[in-house]
C-alpha cells in the first residue's frame, strides 16, 4: 500500500489525473481478495495489481474511459470460464475505481496522512467511496467491510521481521523480506556487522547485548523474530528471552544437534516444552537450501505462509486462484 499512495502523491505532484482501484470485495477463487489496489495514470498501470490477467486487464481498460470522463465507478468482475472474461478462477471481485482529479488537495492531505501513517506504523482507517471524497479514521470495525457503496479498509501497520545475527545469511534474508512486504530490523552484538550501511533494507539496524535484548529493541505479539546468531550460546541466549514473551512467529536457524543442545538448556532454564515446541527449526522451508541466497528464500517462503495464514485468522480473505489467471 505504500507504493500505491507513493505513487499516486507523485502523479499528483506532477499534474496528473489518477484513477485508485480497489478490491472492495470477492467470492469464490480470485486472484486477489478485498484489499487489493492499483494504480492507474495516463501511461496505463503506476502501482499495485489486482490481480493480473484478464480482470486486470479489463480494470485498466476501464481506469482509462474513467480517467477520460473523470468519473468514478464501481464495477463486477465475473472471473469464470465462459464469462465475459473467460477466466478459469471460479469467483467474483467487486471494484471500487476513484477518479482523482489531479488539482484535489482532499485527496493530496489524505495522501501523506496515509503515507505518514504507513510509514509510522499507527495505522487508521480509510472510508473509499466512488460518490464523496476519501475519509481517514482512527478506529475501524476489524478487517475490511464493503455495503455496496462505502468501502473501509485498514492502513497496515506492516509485518516486521528481527532478525538476530548480522551475518552472511541475514545479508541476503533482509532484500528478500523487504521485496515481499515485511519491515526489517536487524540486531547484532557486534558494532561492524550491526550497521547501517551494511543493511540498507532495513528500517533499523542495532547493535546491542544478546542477553539484554529489550534494551534495544522492544517486541510485540505482532513481530517475526529469525535467530541466525554467531553461535550456541547467543542463540540460546536470544532464544530464552524471546520464548518469554509472545511473539507471531520464532524461527531458529542450525541443525538438529544445535537444536537438540539449546533446546536442552531451554528446558534447563524451565522454558516450558509447549513453548519450544513452537519454535520453527530448522528454520524455512524444505528446499534442500545450501548457500545464503538460497537460504533466503527458504525462510522468507516460511515467513510469507505463516503471515498468510495469521491474516486469514484475523478474518482478511484469502484467494486460492494464481494471479494472472
Amino acid at each position: 500500500m505504500r507504493e500505491i499512495w507513493k505513487g499516486l502523491l507523485a502523479l499528483l505532484e506532477r499534474g496528473e489525473d489518477a484513477v485508485l482501484v480497489t478490491v472492495a470485495s470477492a467470492q469464490g477463487s480470485t486472484p486477489r481478495g478485498a484489499g487489493a489496489q492499483l494504480l492507474a495514470g495516463r501511461d496505463g498501470l503506476a502501482a499495485g495489481t489486482v490481480g493480473g490477467g484478464p480482470g486486470e486487464a479489463q480494470v485498466l481498460a476501464l481506469a482509462a474511459e474513467l480517467l477520460e470522463q473523470g468519473r468514478s465507478a464501481v464495477r463486477t468482475l465475473e472471473l469464470r470460464h465462459g464469462g465475459e472474461l473467460d477466466s478459469v478462477c471460479g469467483g467474483e471481485q467487486t471494484v471500487l475505481l476513484q477518479f482523482v482529479p489531479r488539482g484535489s488537495q482532499g485527496w493530496k492531505a489524505l495522501g501523506r496522512e496515509a503515507l505518514n501513517r504507513l510509514e509510522d506504523r499507527r495505522g487508521g482507517w480509510l472510508v473509499l467511496a466512488a460518490d464523496r471524497d476519501p475519509v481517514l479514521l482512527e478506529e475501524g470495525p476489524g478487517g475490511s467491510a464493503w455495503d455496496g457503496q462505502r468501502l473501509l479498509l485498514p492502513l497496515p501497520k506492516g509485518e516486521r521481521v528481527v532478525i538476530f545475527g548480522g551475518g552472511h545469511c541475514a545479508l541476503a534474508l533482509a532484500p528478500v523480506l523487504r521485496s515481499v512486504g515485511f519491515r526489517v530490523t536487524v540486531f547484532d552484538n557486534r558494532p561492524e556487522f550491526a550497521c547501517p550501511e551494511r543493511f540498507q533494507e532495513a528500517e533499523a539496524v542495532i547493535c546491542g547485548d544478546y542477553t539484554r535484548i529489550a534494551d534495544g529493541v522492544e517486541l510485540t505479539e505482532e513481530d517475526y523474530a529469525v535467530v541466525m546468531t554467531s553461535g550456541h550460546r547467543h542463540d540460546f541466549e536470544v532464544e530464552e528471552q524471546l520464548l518469554r514473551r509472545p511473539l507471531a512467529y520464532l524461527g531458529v536457524m542450525g541443525s538438529r544437534t544445535k537444536t537438540a543442545y539449546v533446546n536442552g538448556k531451554l528446558r534447563e532454564a524451565g522454558i516450558p516444552e509447549e513453548a519450544i515446541r513452537r519454535v520453527h527449526t530448522p528454520i524455512g522451508t524444505a528446499i534442500k537450501a545450501v548457500t545464503p541466497e538460497e537460504i533466503a528464500i527458504s525462510i522468507a517462503g516460511e515467513l510469507i505462509y505463516e503471515r498468510a495464514l495469521r491474516r486469514e485468522n484475523a478474518g482478511e480473505l484469502g484467494h486460492e486462484c494464481p494471479a494472472g489467471l
